[in-house]
């Protein structure tokens, strides 16, 4: 199953020679692992919900195994700096959902579950969100 390293990045007004040392680098890092980008530091087109300061980058890799192979690779533990030392973020690796997902077959699997709780105070039981 597909998974992803997804990154909200506080860019700077003006990229330090380490970023940009960091940007024409980073590729090599992914290519063992079959990781390649969907997103790349672009700023949101538009904000619908909520607030989103810096730039989202999104990896794609074949698997978690794989996600976190890279991340935890020799080859971008050496590389990382260069953009964590100018640049701060938040990085998470997730994985994707399966060929076929049906997230009305999900709420009903959830329904049916123990998991579902009524906060106090509401009539209609509220689920936990899923791990």
């Amino acid at each position: 199953m597909t998974a992803y390293a997804m990154a909200n990045l506080h860019p700077t007004p003006v990229l330090h020679e380490e970023v940009l040392t960091y940007m024409e680098r980073v590729q090599s890092t992914l290519d063992p692992f079959g990781g390649r980008f969907l997103v790349h530091g672009a700023p949101a087109r538009e904000v619908r919900e909520g607030s989103w300061p810096g730039g989202l980058v999104v990896v794609a890799f074949p698997s978690y195994e794989d996600a976190r192979a890279w991340y935890d690779s020799e080859a971008y533990q050496a590389l990382l700096p260069l953009r964590t030392r100018h640049m701060p973020g938040d990085l998470l690796l997730i994985d994707g959902v399966p060929e076929g997902y049906d997230p009305a077959a999900k709420a009903a699997a959830v329904r049916q579950s123990s998991a579902f709780a009524t906060p106090i105070g509401q009539e209609t039981p509220v689920p936990p969100m899923p791990q």
